[in-house]
């Protein structure tokens, strides 16, 4: 009887110890369930709050860009319901505007024909330019409520928002008149905000009558076609503008002791079997680096670039610009420098004298000096600096964006005090004559087997509190000290004075 009982304890211990280890089961198998749904959960409401920042991101950033791509059928929509805004100039000048006639039939007007077509642009066959950049802007409506419902009783457009551009009229006729009728291009542009001040590319057209000129346009095939930017599109050899950088490497790489630079220029010089000549031949005997840099002595520079790290000085230009995109909002070319560590002897004496396969656009030359005007800073060309209601209330401002610290301080300074000794008394002294001193380089860039050369100027005033920085290249023209320092000359009078 005893037996029979303890065997029914241990029978129910057993029992007990079976059920605790089922409940066991159990509780783990709840508790993975319950981890499996957890995560699910986890998993939707991450993808949902992911949903919601690329949506806030979107409709914030990006939907205007979305927008404005002239392939977007939504801007037709926009165009039947609001009557597309103005441009204007920094100095209240309308640059584009629309008309309606008696009939309700839109038509878009530029007061200044030619002088503007490349940088605010067009909407007929394409939109370009600023026209193009800011479309979904001018086909925005931020005039008042009440005005705007009243309108949409009426079946009357609203009123689109005006964009305000960077240039300045009178510095952008000054330019424009001055290029006369040379082919070429003029950039102007503030180096401490980075603010186009004036942009002109020749040859040019009327946006007014670009459908009836139209096939006269696009026939030409022989590189002078109008409808090029040559300001921001253009490719051209940089001539001796590129010492600059050049001078910069050299410094860079030798410190203070790059003032105890020596060579001897004959004129024609031997290196390696190739032959450097300067311009005309000039000899200009003994020179240290400022010297050769003010009187642009191709000999010495062509030996300064045989001295040069390679792989370095590649390094050093593309951070100025060249075989890089650039962070703007409007339409360019990349410039292209190709020299490396296998590069040849004599293509690194062609391209440190600005020669060779190195291919600018006067944009980017801007960049460079507007980069040493700012003390080694670097800022991002841009044409916009706010939008506005048609009451002239603002809706948008556009700030400055640095694109960073290219080079140091130091170095800057030393090369500004080298352009500032090619306008005291190197190939652009004709520049020494205002109250205030300027820095710059000329460079004459042969571009044909005939040695026929392009006429280039950079440059910035005042030098030691720039406030203009320009760029500027004559086509087939010859020298820069004759055909583009006068037209820098006539731009600082205009914008800063005497």
């Amino acid at each position: 009887m005893r037996q029979t009982a303890r065997d029914r304890d241990v029978a129910e211990e057993m029992r007990i110890r079976r059920r605790s280890k089922a409940d066991d089961m159990v509780y783990d198998e709840q508790k993975r369930g319950n981890r499996q749904i957890f995560i699910i959960t986890y998993f939707f409401v991450a993808l949902f709050l992911g949903m919601m920042v690329y949506i806030t991101v979107f409709m914030v950033r990006d939907s205007a860009d979305i927008i404005n791509n002239s392939y977007n059928k939504r801007q037709e929509v926009l165009a039947k319901k609001v009557k597309r805004g103005k441009i204007l100039s920094a100095d209240g000048k309308v640059l584009a505007k629309t008309i309606t006639d008696k009939k309700g039939n839109d038509k878009r007007y530029y007061p200044y024909n030619n002088m503007f077509c490349h940088v605010i642009g067009r909407i007929t066959n394409s939109m370009t330019g600023v026209e193009l950049s800011q479309c979904y802007p001018l086909l925005t409506s931020h005039a008042n409520p009440l005005e705007q419902l009243m309108d949409n009783f009426k079946g009357k457009k609203k009123p689109g928002d005006n964009v305000v551009a960077t240039i300045n009229y009178k510095l952008q006729k000054t330019a424009y008149d001055a290029l006369g009728s040379y082919r070429g291009a003029v950039v102007a542009m503030e180096p401490s905000t980075g603010k186009i001040l004036a942009m002109v590319s020749k040859p040019d057209y009327n946006p007014n009558t670009v459908g009836k000129d139209w096939n006269k346009l696009i026939s030409g095939g022989d590189g002078n076609s109008a409808l090029l930017n040559r300001a921001t599109q253009g490719i051209y050899p940089p001539g001796s503008t590129f010492k600059i950088l050049t001078a910069a490497e050299y410094i860079i790489e030798n410190g203070s002791k790059y003032k105890n630079y020596k060579y001897v220029c004959k004129g024609t010089d031997e290196f390696y079997g190739n032959k450097i000549s300067c311009y005309g031949g000039e000899v200009h005997g003994k020179v240290n680096l400022n010297r050769a840099f003010s009187e642009s002595c191709n000999g010495a520079f062509a030996n300064i670039g045989l001295k040069l790290n390679t792989d370095s000085f590649k390094s050093l230009c593309e951070k100025f610009g060249f075989n890089r995109e650039l962070s703007v909002n409007f339409e360019y070319k990349k410039s292209s420098f190709v020299l490396n560590g296998k590069s040849d002897k004599g293509e690194i004496m062609q391209t440190a004298i600005g020669q060779g396969k190195t291919g600018i656009t006067p944009l980017e030359n801007v960049l460079i000096s507007s980069t040493i005007a700012n003390k080694g800073k670097m800022m991002v060309p841009y044409v916009i600096d706010h939008t506005e209601s048609d009451s002239g209330k603002q809706v948008k401002r556009y700030s400055p964006k640095s694109a960073g610290k290219i080079i140091d301080k130091s170095v800057a300074v030393r090369v500004k005090n080298l352009m500032k000794s090619v306008v005291k008394d190197g190939t652009a002294s004709s520049l020494n004559r205002f109250s205030y001193r300027v820095a710059g380089k000329t460079g004459s860039a042969e571009f044909d087997s005939k040695g026929t050369s392009h006429a280039w100027f950079v440059g910035f005033a005042p030098a030691d509190n720039p406030k203009i920085a320009v760029s500027i290249v004559v086509e087939s023209a010859g020298t820069g000290s004759r055909y583009a320092v006068p037209i820098a000359e006539k731009m600082f009078r205009e914008y800063i004075g005497d």
